[in-house]
């Protein structure tokens, strides 16, 4: 722990706590070193500076806590481009052999030229530092050894790891009585530590804790960021620059203050000069360089908001990164251990982040809607691998800035991600919702070819199935965005989007059904405003009216494209720690949501969104599938659809409120009559084809898996026999068989009593899918005429065997 000086008794002054540093100096001088420390006590007892002698002595610990130093963490692309460094103190350790032995010579003749002599502290160097403060009060003079040096960093170092800014305030304190009383801390510890501490780990030690710039520490990142250069490569100009810096660190700063940095670089030269570093010749060479000369400064990318300049749009990415990384107890029980250890750490992350898809996905993003467009519409993409989880890009139509100071066209709200993750809380995914419901309908034994009555656009709540909730009586009302309705398969549901189909698919279903089938695909609200956790069990829902990250919509159709295996979205593969040891990482936990025949006849039934909503967009030159998405009043648009290999949702809307995208010009394109306003066909599917078309060049892309027939046409069934039934019990025999049932209006000549059923189709025991319409016609009572020239009687009932009216059993 960081040491914090107790409380004390009676205050001393400068002269008294002078008094005894000097004390203790003259005894080290004349006894030693360690003399001085036992017999100090007593000088203080003379000198009447008790409590300062026991604060200082009696009550500090003689051993110094050292622990692991701040070090820089390096957040990579997939490819093993730096994105951005992170850090409290730009700082790379390194061991003593990685540093130039000029370095250490420059700094030991700077800094402490006995150090390989004294044993910690230096007591002529304070008694004769002691004796110019009394002479000259106003020019502090300090004569701290290389080793109090090194105590002094540790003690603020490790006091700032522990959050104690008090006693870090403490440590630097350099002024009057707690400036000696400082002193005299460090020098105890000074002597205790090199009793067990050989003096080359001291002099590595300082080499990386000390601070060689403004905000840059440890002699490796000051090489890397001066000279582009490692430690162990610098000349002996190079190396009396960085040790001339150490004295004031902004001062001495060579490109901040180059010609203060050159003054103090030619006072290292000529001490290095004097002690046998260097030659009278380097010397005259070294003081002849300009400074500006020998530099070859490299920026350090620092931040989400340098990652941009790295690779275009990158900066969403990385912030969604670090709220990974201080969100998931992982790396840490505390969000704020986790943030220090992201800051602190020295971790090398290695991400998902595909340089060239992110690239190309910024450009498609805000070709689509530029970033100051002047109708305030946004849009966003997210890119997820099918069957592993990974995030390979996202981007949006703003640039990444978080800070206070944000220009137009800047945020730090992430458009893909959830509330926690630095997101909103999501957009309404209108139709994008569908294929959920489809899935549970092939689920549930129902095929692509089932023909369905879409006529019915309000129904009652209590029509709808719903066991794990309640609905109170009342109507739900909806229209058709897209489509029109009457009778059509579902596979024309689906491609055309008509929301009448799917509210009648969804009230021969199970609505519980539907929201699991969609939670087991990750799909879930978006957080913030809209609230955590599954979708609610509503009717409204099956048309997307809760709200949802594009990421979660991205990794959910992922799960369509990998055969039904549902992984959640991962943007890490690996974290590794300074000491390269490999960190837990969050995992995609890959699953099988769906059977992969129930995922491929998905991927069918959406492979034709291109002959439906999406007809007027060029496809991609490969095969792919998706879904259009528009709201009730063309508040949020979408496209999610994928390949085999990539999966991607995009996007367009008003990000902080329900706005109709109506009326307006967007991209320079007016959208200003109800049939041409904003659909999701308008921005985000042309958006989502660019950039597939694009991402997956010279890519080979495999084809979908087959449909299968059960799934595309559903299992043959016999028809039931209802001739002679009164309509409505023939009509409550085939619904419950699972056929539609429509009444022609013409009677039929029929021995079925009249009104009753007189004739079907397809007839009796046909063999026809579940879902297909029986068309009924009545009888008029009357028998079919008798064909004299044809032998037998005719078939009554359109199946049923002669005179057999609604009788007939099946043989």
């Amino acid at each position: 722990m960081a040491y914090s000086p107790p409380a004390r008794g009676r205050q001393v002054n400068a002269f008294q706590a002078l008094a005894l540093l000097l004390s203790f100096a003259l005894i080290a001088v004349v006894g030693g070193v360690l003399a001085g420390a036992m017999v100090l006590p007593a000088v203080a007892v003379v000198n009447g500076t008790t409590n300062v002698a026991v604060t200082a002595f009696d009550n500090l610990p003689s051993e110094l806590a050292v622990k692991p130093l701040s070090e820089k963490s390096m957040m990579l692309a997939a490819d093993g481009s730096v994105l951005a460094t992170f850090y409290a103190e730009n700082r790379v350790v390194v061991p003593l052999t990685a540093v130039a032995p000029i370095m250490q010579n420059a700094v030991i003749a700077t800094e402490d030229k006995r150090f390989y002599a004294h044993g910690g502290i230096d007591p002529a160097g304070m008694l004769r530092a002691g004796v110019r403060n009394i002479l000259s009060p106003n020019g502090q003079q300090g004569a701290s050894t290389l080793t109090q040096q090194y105590v002094k960093n540790t003690l603020i170092e490790s006091a700032l790891r522990s959050g104690d800014y008090a006693a870090a305030a403490a440590a630097k304190e350099a002024a009057g009585a707690e400036g000696y009383s400082r002193k005299l801390r460090e020098a105890k510890l000074a002597i205790a530590l090199e009793k067990t501490t050989p003096k080359q780990t001291i002099l590595e030690g300082y080499l990386n804790i000390a601070q060689f710039g403004i905000n840059i520490y440890g002699i490796e990142s000051s090489s890397n960021h001066y000279f582009s250069k490692h430690a162990s490569e610098l000349n002996y100009i190079e190396a009396a620059t960085l040790a001339g810096v150490t004295n004031s660190p902004t001062k001495f700063d060579p490109v901040k203050n180059p010609d203060d940095s050159q003054g103090r670089r030619d006072i290292v030269l000529r001490l290095m000069k004097e002690q046998g570093y260097i030659t009278d010749a380097e010397y005259t060479a070294g003081v002849a360089t300009p400074i500006a000369g020998t530099l070859k400064v490299q920026a350090s990318k620092v931040g989400c908001m340098a990652a941009s300049a790295v690779v275009a749009g990158s900066g969403y990415f990385c912030d969604f990164v670090t709220k990974i990384i201080a969100d998931d107890p992982a790396f840490g029980a505390t969000r704020q251990e986790r943030v220090d250890l992201l800051n602190r750490g020295g971790l090398t992350i290695t991400t998902t982040l595909d340089p060239h898809q992110q690239a190309i996905a910024d450009a498609e993003v805000k070709n689509g809607v530029p970033v100051t467009d002047p109708s305030g519409v946004k849009s966003a993409m997210s890119v997820v691998e099918p069957g592993s989880g990974k995030v390979t890009a996202m981007a949006q139509t703003t640039n990444y800035n978080a800070t206070q100071n944000q220009a137009a066209g800047e945020s730090a709200v992430n458009y893909n991600t959830d509330f926690k993750y630095g997101g909103g809380s999501g957009f309404a995914p209108g139709s994008t919702f569908k294929p959920f419901t489809l899935a549970q309908w092939l689920k549930d034994g129902h095929s692509l070819s089932e023909t369905i009555d879409a006529t019915r656009l309000k129904y009652d709540m209590t029509e709808f199935k719903a066991p794990c909730t309640k609905f109170s009586p009342g109507p739900y009302a909806f229209t058709n965005a897209e489509g029109k309705g009457g009778a059509m398969t579902v596979l024309q549901a689906t491609m055309n989007s008509v929301n009448s189909g799917y509210i009648k698919m969804a009230s021969e279903l199970d609505l519980c059904d539907i929201i699991n089938t969609a939670s087991s695909l990750g799909v879930h609200r978006g957080g913030g405003k809209s609230g955590d956790g599954p979708f609610k069990v509503l009717p409204s829902n099956v048309i997307g009216s809760d709200s949802v990250a594009p990421l979660t919509m991205a990794a959910a159709f992922a799960g369509f494209a990998s055969g039904g295996t549902f992984c959640e979205p991962i943007a890490i593969t690996s974290v590794r720690d300074s000491n390269g040891k490999e960190l837990a990482v969050p995992q995609a936990n890959c699953r099988q949501a769906l059977e992969p025949r129930i995922a491929n006849a998905v991927s069918y039934a959406l492979s034709n969104v291109w002959k439906g909503t999406a007809k007027g967009v060029q496809p991609p030159p490969f095969p792919s599938a998706g879904k259009t998405g528009t709201t009730s009043a063309n508040e949020d648009t979408w496209f999610v659809g994928y390949t085999p290999v990539l999966a991607t949702a995009v996007w367009v809307g008003f990000p902080d409120h329900f706005i109709p995208m109506q009326n307006m010009t967007i991209a320079g394109q007016r959208y200003y009559s109800p049939g041409h306003n904003v659909f999701g066909s308008s921005i985000a599917a042309p958006t989502w084809s660019r950039f597939m078309t694009q991402a997956l060049a010279g890519v080979s892309v495999p084809d979908f898996p087959a449909v299968g027939s059960l799934e595309l046409n559903g299992a043959p069934v016999s028809v039931p026999n209802v001739v002679g039934q009164a309509v409505d019990a023939a009509t409550a025999t085939l619904k419950g068989a699972g056929f539609n049932v429509t009444v022609a209006p013409d009677q039929v000549a029929s021995t079925a009593p009249a009104g009753s059923v007189g004739a079907q189709s397809p007839g009796p025991y046909s063999k026809v899918t579940k879902g297909s319409t029986i068309t009924l016609q009545l009888s008029n009572g009357q028998p079919p005429a008798v064909d004299p020239n044809q032998p037998g009687q005719p078939n009554q009932g359109g199946g049923g065997k002669p005179n057999g009216g609604g009788d007939s059993k099946k043989p």
